[in-house]
């Protein structure tokens, strides 16, 4: 199966309304070209996981700069201003996650898991109309688990079966994103020939990836 496609048609596939997960820690493993491919599409009404909001022109900050998301689940929003006026403002809704709940509540949808028992925000404002479970005398939030329509990957070096490498942090949430979304795209820095990766680095497995795009170097 070939699954090279273009920026454009990666695009395409999104519709008004999709779910996104986007890998990435400030903007570092992010797939910059198709977050440039769907802020020139137009499309709209987006929700969007990932652990940051990116910058007003690096990331997903440029979705929400354009103002093509509705909604942000997500760990953290200072380093874009645009995301705080516009919560402020009501123009997005913005669920803040501690980053460890969040990452485990991806792989919870990834794996199948019913969710993720923690004790993180245990008498805050993140346990406001959460359910509770107590073990053994200890009571932990239920943070249920998450999936979307689409996760977008940002990969080091990818070979044409889809099998990725990622290079130090630019790990960053991308794996685990892999296996919690209906479709999986990469954006390949470098792509390769199938047999060019040592399969012993191989962190996201071709299995979980449906379509790849060339990035531009």
């Amino acid at each position: 199966m070939n699954k090279l496609i273009t920026f454009k048609k990666a695009a395409e596939l999104i519709k008004d309304g999709s779910t996104i997960m986007f890998g990435g820690f400030m903007a570092n493993g992010t797939a910059e070209g198709i977050v440039d491919a769907l802020v020139a599409s137009g499309v709209k009404d987006l929700t969007i996981i990932c652990n940051d909001s990116g910058w007003i022109d690096r990331g997903v900050g440029k979705l929400i700069v354009n103002k093509q998301c509705k909604k942000l689940i997500t760990s953290h929003i200072g380093l874009n201003k645009e995301t705080g006026r516009q919560m402020n403002e009501g123009e997005l809704e913005v669920i803040l996650t501690p980053q460890g709940t969040l990452a485990e509540q991806i792989r919870s949808g990834g794996y199948g898991l019913g969710g993720v028992l923690t004790r993180t925000g245990i008498g805050t404002l993140v346990a406001e109309g959460k359910q509770t479970v107590d073990v053994d005398g200890v009571t932990y939030l239920l943070e249920k688990p998450l999936r979307a329509d689409f996760a977008i990957l940002g990969g080091s070096v990818v070979d044409k079966a889809g099998n990725i490498v990622y290079k130090g942090s630019t790990n960053n949430f991308n794996n685990v994103m892999s296996s919690a979304a209906d479709i999986v795209i990469v954006e390949a820095e470098e792509l390769v020939e199938i047999g060019e990766i040592d399969p012993n680095t191989v962190v996201t497995p071709g299995i979980f990836v449906d379509y790849i795009v060339e990035g531009v170097r």
